[in-house]
Parts: C-alpha cells; sequence; structure tokens
C-alpha cells in the first residue's frame, strides 16, 4: 500500500487502496450490515461502474439501506465508503444522470458526506452522553473515523471541480470529513469554500454545514441565518437522501 509522505520526508497517513483492492481483498460475508452479512456488497458495489446510471443510482441506494440504513455506521460502512471514494476518479463516475445532467459523481460524493456526518463530532457527541464507550478504539464507529484523512484526500481534488454540483458535493463532504485533527491544516483553504457555499448556495442544509464548520473552527460567520436550526437538520440534502430520489 502506498503511503502519502510530509514536506520533511516523513511517512504520513496511508493513501487509500485502489478499489480493486478493496473489492477483492475484504472479507465481505464475515461484515455486519443492516440486515445481514455483506456477501451481496460485491455485486452492488460492481454496478456502481455500469455504464447505466439507473443501474448505478438503483446500486447506492441499496449501499445505503445496507451500511447506512437509520443513519447508522455498520462493520460494512468503512470498506463500503473506500471503494465508493475509490472510484470518484473512475470515468464511471462521470456519467451524467438522465433529465439532470449531473455526474453520478455528484451522487457518490453526497453518499460519502451523509455518511461522514453519521460519524461527525455533533453526532458521536450526541451518542457518547448515553453510551460512554460508544468511541472507545476498536469501536465501529471510532474505526470508520479513523478513515477520514483518507477518504478527504480522495475527496479534495474535487473542490474545484468545473460542475457545481459536483464541486458543492464535494466542498460538503470535505468539510465534515476535516473534523479530523490530522486535517487541521487543510481548514483555513476550505474555509474559503464554505463561506463561497454561504454567499451563492440557495441549499439551506448545505448552508448549515458551511457555517457550522466556520463556527467550529473559530472562524468569523455571517450573521445567523433566519430560519431556527434544529440539531436534525444539520445534514447534507436533509435526510441525506434526496440524491437518490427520482427522476433518475
Amino acid at each position: 500500500m502506498n503511503h502519502s509522505r510530509s514536506s520533511a520526508g516523513m511517512p504520513c497517513e496511508p493513501d487509500l487502496p485502489p478499489y480493486q483492492v478493496v473489492l477483492s481483498e475484504t472479507d465481505w460475508g464475515s461484515l455486519q450490515t443492516a440486515f445481514g452479512d455483506g456477501q451481496d456488497l460485491p455485486k452492488i458495489l460492481t454496478r456502481l461502474l455500469e455504464p447505466d446510471p439507473k443501474v448505478q443510482v438503483s446500486a447506492l441506494s441499496e449501499l445505503s439501506e445496507m451500511v447506512h440504513h437509520q443513519n447508522s455506521i455498520y462493520e460494512a460502512t468503512a470498506p463500503v465508503a473506500m471503494y465508493v471514494a475509490g472510484i470518484l476518479a473512475h470515468p464511471a463516475a462521470t456519467t451524467p444522470r438522465p433529465y439532470r445532467n449531473v455526474p453520478i459523481r455528484a451522487a457518490l460524493l453526497n453518499w460519502l458526506a451523509s455518511t461522514a456526518y453519521d460519524a461527525s463530532d455533533e453526532i458521536v457527541g450526541r451518542t457518547e452522553q448515553y453510551s460512554p464507550a460508544f468511541l472507545a478504539p476498536g469501536t465501529i464507529v471510532a474505526s470508520f473515523r479513523d478513515l477520514r484523512p483518507m477518504l478527504y484526500r480522495a475527496v479534495s481534488p474535487f473542490l474545484r471541480d468545473s460542475h457545481e454540483d459536483v464541486r458543492a458535493a464535494a466542498v460538503i463532504a470535505a468539510l465534515i470529513l476535516a473534523e479530523h485533527p490530522t486535517l487541521a491544516e487543510h481548514r483555513d483553504h476550505l474555509a474559503v469554500h464554505a463561506r463561497a457555499m454561504l454567499d451563492t448556495s440557495g441549499d439551506a442544509p448545505n448552508r448549515r454545514v458551511a457555517r457550522k464548520a466556520l463556527e467550529a473552527w473559530g472562524h468569523e460567520v455571517p450573521d445567523p441565518e433566519p430560519v431556527a436550526e434544529e440539531p436534525w437538520d444539520w445534514r447534507p440534502h436533509s435526510d441525506g437522501r434526496s440524491y437518490l430520489e427520482p427522476p433518475f
């Protein structure tokens, strides 16, 4: 497995393994999903690379049910997220969705953002109030959160994508992933993207993500939004699933 390096030449976090390696070297049948083990996941993941966008979106919807059901993190969620991140640069991710002319890549990024949000500091902080061992080393959620630097490096090349929807989805995913302490050096750069979203986006959930990130990182933010914010509303695209709604 390749490793990225710092400017001082010291090894840093491991890079994301190729999606083919994730697919072939993961013991899917041993991993828990919302509905049993993950033995069917390889077939579903492979369908994300089909040329038919309806097949791709259907596969992403199935993945959401299996490894992100009721906004939960399962054993199989981490390798699925690694696979999804690994195909962001694949030609199949540029397939336009019918009626929308939006690359499937935007849906993949939104899926990563929604999944990462459910392991975010805010959500984990609430859960820890009732389950103090929730983030103990080696637990499912702790292990998923350890992947955030790796996932960030897969997402960040699309922060300046030529397509507006892809660019916005990458910004939201990056803002959530950058909660990881080792990504602190990227936050000033991401703050520029967050401010741009506040200046130009009419998407209220995305605006909340941008505002919360700026506040958490100690940046000055504009006056509060006029609409009251409920805690459960701070989620990309409200329920994290609107990118899977028809028309496909």
